[in-house]
């Protein structure tokens, strides 16, 4: 295989997992590849430290947190300048079994008409647990399923086309990026591997699960999980999607499902007496429909208060 494969691991603080899993991917078996490391205004001095302990791995350092999608973009922009053909994006908070690598490239060259390809991804730590065997949407109830979340891995998800892939580890061609374009930065984080997966469909490439590729990711699997920040975007984050790609007359139903479902949520979070959970919802669904995207839950966000008046009556607190 002549392909030239970039591995971007982005990265905003969390340098121990930075250097686990760039410690995973000098284990890979098979090549040529070359490792660049985007540093989102990590605080913990992970650029120098990466520099020091991994001179052959290149960083690239935003003096702001730029989020998932534009830190990926740097990276696929540096990546596409550079002549690469490939491009593996890694979450730091992953590590790769020792085939990981050389099973995806083997899969990318076998299957010509793929434009993405993603590995089995399981929770952290021992064990088989699946977290994503691809992912499937749910364009009747707003919703993006990863497959088998929760389950014990017993072979019984197959490689196969899905509708898209889980971002922690997420190999894209160089003619996805072509066909496609670049992550959408509205988005800032969550929902922004789903739309460029639809994307890249969109544009007539498949979308190929690969379980013979593994990967761990240290990453929730419940909402119940979630704190309020992933919860704002996650909330705002699907109105976002399903208004951009419903199809026809499905589009109000979906929106309408995406609503409800969050609206649900709220409820259920101060029943919970988790008041900062159902007001980061709240937020995200007003965010939303006011159409504010971008990054604005993480700096100077007070989830104590809504920051503008609900249009909509609230729960008694």
């Amino acid at each position: 295989m002549n392909l030239r494969l970039l591995v971007i691991v982005l990265c905003h603080n969390g340098l121990d997992l930075t250097l686990d899993c760039l410690t995973s991917l000098e284990e890979q078996a098979g090549g040529p590849y070359w490792v660049l490391v985007v540093d989102s205004a990590s605080q913990d001095g992970t650029a120098e430290t990466v520099r020091r302990q991994f001179p052959g791995v290149e960083v690239i350092r935003s003096e702001e947190n730029i989020g998932y999608a534009a830190g990926n973009n740097l990276g696929l922009r540096y990546g596409v300048e550079k002549g690469a053909d490939l491009f593996l994006l890694l979450n730091n908070d992953t590590l790769l079994e020792r085939d990981c690598l050389q099973s995806l490239m083997a899969s990318a060259d076998s299957h010509p008409r793929a434009g993405m390809l993603g590995p089995m991804v399981y929770t952290w730590g021992e064990g088989m647990t699946i977290s994503s065997a691809g992912g499937r949407i749910d364009w009747e109830h707003a919703d993006a399923v990863n497959v088998g979340a929760g389950e014990a891995d017993k072979g019984q998800y197959g490689p196969r086309s899905v509708d898209f892939l889980n971002g922690c580890g997420l190999l894209v061609t160089r003619e996805a990026v072509e066909k496609a374009g670049l992550l959408d930065e509205r988005y800032f984080m969550y929902w922004e591997e789903t739309d460029w997966c639809t994307r890249v469909r969109r544009a007539g490439l498949e979308l190929r699960f690969e379980p013979g590729a593994r990967i761990r990711h240290k990453a929730p699997i419940r909402s119940v999980e979630l704190g309020p920040v992933p919860l704002y975007y996650m909330t705002r984050n699907r109105m976002l999607f399903f208004s951009t790609h419903a199809p026809g007359l499905r589009r109000l139903k979906a929106i309408l499902h995406a609503y409800h479902g969050a609206w649900i949520g709220s409820r259920r979070e101060r029943i919970r007496g988790r008041k900062r959970h159902a007001r980061a919802i709240e937020q995200g669904l007003f965010d939303a429909a006011t159409r504010r995207w971008g990054r604005l839950a993480a700096a100077g966000w007070a989830i104590d208060r809504i920051l503008v008046p609900m249009p909509w009556p609230t729960p008694a607190e």
